[in-house]
C-alpha cells in the first residue's frame, strides 16, 4: 500500500503551470540551461585553442545568458514541483538541496555573464577566471542534476504511479487461438 504523502508528490500543484500528471514541465525545461551552459564551457575551452577566439568568447557569453533565462523558467516550475512534496520527508530535503544548488549555479552564471559583458575585451579569448567560474558552476550543476534524478527516479516525484506505469507493459499481442 502506497503512503498517501508519496502519492501527493506525484500530482502537480498546478497542471497548467507545472505540467499535467505524468508529464511535468521541469525535466523538459532544464534541458535549456544544461545545454546552453555545456555549450558555453565548450566554447570557453575552444577559445584557448584557436587563433581568433573572439567569436567563441562572444558565443559563450550569450549561451550563458540563454542558460540563465532557461534556468529561471525551469526554476519556477521546479518550485511548484517542490510544493508537491510533503515537508519533513527525505525527498523534500533532497528537493531543497537541489533547489539551493540550482539557485547558486544560476547566480554564478548570471555573475559570469555580467563579468563578461562589462569587462571583456573584444577580440580576446575567455579569461582564466571566467573559464574557472564556468567549469566550477557546471560541476555544481552536475551534482544538482544528480539530486534531481534521485527525486524523479528513486523517489518518484512527479512520476506516474506504478499502476499507471503498468499500462505500458500490457501485451497488445493476442495469443493464437483455435480460429487462427
Amino acid at each position: 500500500m502506497m503512503d498517501p504523502s508519496h502519492e501527493r508528490a506525484k500530482q502537480p500543484v498546478s497542471a497548467a503551470l507545472a505540467g499535467p500528471y505524468g508529464h511535468p514541465f521541469h525535466p523538459i525545461l532544464v534541458t535549456v540551461p544544461i545545454g546552453a551552459w555545456a555549450g558555453s564551457l565548450v566554447f570557453d575551452i575552444a577559445s584557448h585553442l584557436v587563433h581568433d577566439p573572439a567569436f567563441l568568447a562572444q558565443g559563450a557569453m550569450w549561451l550563458i545568458a540563454l542558460g540563465v533565462l532557461g534556468a529561471l523558467a525551469a526554476g519556477v516550475v521546479g518550485f511548484l514541483d517542490l510544493f508537491a512534496i510533503p515537508p519533513g520527508t527525505r525527498a523534500f530535503r533532497v528537493g531543497l538541496v537541489h533547489m539551493t544548488l540550482n539557485l547558486l549555479v544560476t547566480v554564478a552564471y548570471a555573475a559570469n555573464f555580467l563579468w563578461r559583458h562589462a569587462g571583456h575585451a573584444p577580440g580576446a579569448g575567455v579569461g582564466g577566471g571566467m573559464l574557472t567560474l564556468n567549469a566550477v558552476s557546471f560541476v555544481v550543476l552536475g551534482v544538482s542534476g544528480y539530486l534531481g534524478g534521485k527525486l524523479a527516479y528513486r523517489y518518484g516525484v512527479r512520476v506516474a504511479d506504478e499502476a499507471t506505469q503498468a499500462e505500458g507493459f500490457v501485451s497488445t499481442h493476442r495469443p493464437p487461438g483455435p480460429t487462427d
